[in-house]
């Protein structure tokens, strides 16, 4: 384990790792979206059905700030947007602990939701322009994993100060996000890489050029670049697929007669095994090629979550939970990477921002779709429709594999390791 965690860290850069600190810190502080709906109807009284508005008014925020903060990441640069996004993250949280007007808290957790999310792009794009490219999965796999060490502390974390209150809750959130601005104020540079003229001598080019000279790239033509639009389909379908643990699982067990402490449990494994297993099987995997990788990670997802269907205690549903866990690790920063890889240098924001939207979408439409099909044909059906889509999600990659060749290179061979793993932690 010290091996792997040794060969992990190494040879990244230290501007990397303050940005990894500020994403750690700021999800240990995360305490609020967690326990929004908790709030809403336990402490404020208000209805599930208005805690269901407000969760997909974040939503909303989440999937307008992913296109948005990518257009302002290239144009104005990462390091303000995401510093705009972290001031306005915490005035939104330390208002919101204050607000009782029903509808002025519904408006607040929309502004929320565009602010908070909107960093997701930013970070995306600020790695991708530190990292060399062969080094991306890595990164985004520590990346990943600081968001989760910092989810479960801030999860258990927060129960505890709620039964102080909940208005500590919002401002010990908002405190959180002001640190994580200072350390990107302080340690983390502007990225965004200069702008390189249109080719001299190439009227086609030059027509497209922007004022600064560079080829110009709107997200019309994102979303006309079908290699890349791919992939951000296929992250969306996988996405629509983990989705389902937030509110179908919970319906699930509770039908079949689990409690709440009993899904408690269940879903813990999930940051449990994330904490645990992230560098190991990535470090596992450093040599293997990216398109297998996905392949194998979404019929691990779909699967697991296919298993639902023959679980009938806490430790099948916890199995099917680690298999699932395990698609989730070896998926996401794979297909981060791969994203990165895809994106013009002079575009990456745009890029970045997109690919976040399938983020945000399967975040609404993924437990809304589970309620429905739960409810018109049964839960078991929903979980075959998850092998389903985790299979389709395969095929996808697969067929896709002649088209993207080698867009990630796997990493260094393991005897340059030791050379690198002097190199480890905010000296680096």
């Amino acid at each position: 384990m010290s091996r792997a965690v040794k060969g992990a860290m190494s040879g990244l850069p230290s501007e990397f790792w303050w940005l990894w600190t500020s994403t750690l810190i700021n999800r240990l502080g995360g305490f609020v979206t967690t326990f929004m709906a908790l709030y809403l109807t336990a402490d404020r009284g208000l209805s599930a059905a208005f805690a269901g508005l407000v969760a997909a008014l974040y939503g909303a925020g989440g999937a307008v700030a992913s296109v948005l903060a990518g257009v302002l990441a290239d144009r104005v640069g990462r390091r303000p947007t995401l510093l705009i996004s972290q001031l306005a993250t915490a005035a939104a949280m330390a208002v919101l602990g204050f607000v009782r007007e029903p509808a002025l808290i519904a408006v607040l957790v929309c502004v929320l939701g565009v602010a908070a999310n909107a960093a997701r792009p930013c970070i995306q794009a600020i790695i991708a322009d530190l990292v060399p490219q062969e080094d991306r999965v890595r990164a985004f796999s520590l990346n990943y994993w600081a968001v989760n060490i910092g989810f479960g502390v801030a999860s258990a974390a927060a129960g505890l100060i709620a039964e102080h209150g909940y208005l500590l809750l919002f401002l010990g959130n908002a405190v959180s996000v002001l640190v994580c601005a200072v350390v990107i104020f302080f340690k983390v540079p502007e990225t965004r890489p200069e702008r390189v003229p249109a080719a001299a001598g190439d009227p086609a080019d030059a027509a497209k050029a922007d004022s600064a000279g560079a080829p110009s790239v709107g997200l019309g033509t994102v979303l006309r670049d079908t290699k890349f639009m791919a992939v951000v389909g296929l992250a969306f379908l996988v996405a629509m697929v983990l989705m389902q643990y937030t509110t179908s699982l919970p319906v699930t067990m509770g039908k079949e007669g689990f409690s709440s402490a009993d899904y408690g449990v269940v879903i813990s494994m999930n940051g449990l095994v994330v904490v645990l297993a992230q560098i190991p099987v990535n470090r596992g995997l450093r040599k293997a090629k990216p398109i297998t990788i996905l392949v194998v990670a979404s019929l691990l997802t779909g699967f697991g979550f296919g298993l639902t269907a023959l679980a009938h205690s806490v430790p099948v549903y916890i199995l099917t939970v680690c298999v699932w866990t395990l698609g989730e690790i070896m998926h996401n920063p794979t297909s981060m990477a791969l994203a990165a890889a895809l994106s013009p240098i002079h575009a990456r924001g745009r890029y970045q921002g997109v690919y976040s939207l399938a983020w945000a979408g399967a975040t609404f439409a993924g437990p809304l779709l589970g309620g429905i099909l739960i409810d018109s044909f049964g839960a078991d059906t929903l979980w075959a429709g998850c092998a389903v889509a985790g299979t389709a999600a395969a095929a996808g990659y697969w067929l896709l594999r002649n088209q993207l060749g080698d867009v990630i290179p796997t990493d260094a061979p393991a005897e340059a390791e030791p050379e690198l793993e002097q190199e480890v932690g905010l000296e680096a």
